[in-house]
């Protein structure tokens, strides 16, 4: 089995236990650790992608066929939606959003994890 097979399975996995966890609980907000856990290790994946292939390597990723289209628009969708969710919370706990959309714009899940650490922080410290 590849290294790259191993960590698609790894992803498979810890995304069923972050889906199964909302699923089984009722929790109000997130876990701000947590979140910044999943930030530490996708900032770690992510440098050494770009240490390994480079940065336009995403664009070439995306352009060579149907399915790179199809993942593009999907990951556009996808922190679209995350986006809309997420804003009407970070605004009821006062965080600017123009730089938080611009940070997610430029770098998708990275800056959505942060965004959504912060937030979580924040609710939890309006909370006590």
């Amino acid at each position: 089995m590849s290294a790259f097979m191993i960590l698609f399975l790894i992803g498979v996995g810890a995304a069923g236990l972050v889906l199964g966890s909302i699923v089984v609980t009722d929790r109000k907000t997130g876990s701000p650790a947590l979140a910044i856990a999943l930030l530490a290790g996708f900032v770690a994946l992510t440098a050494i992608t770009i240490a390994h292939e480079g940065v336009w390597q995403v664009v070439t990723n995306h352009t060579v066929n149907f399915w790179g289209i199809q993942v593009w628009y999907d990951l556009l969708f996808a922190v679209g939606i995350a986006l809309f969710f997420i804003a009407p919370r970070a605004r009821a706990m006062g965080m600017p959003l123009l730089p938080w959309i611009v940070f997610v714009g430029l770098t998708a899940s990275i800056g959505l994890l942060a965004m959504v650490a912060r937030l979580f922080w924040l609710e939890r410290q309006a909370q006590t």
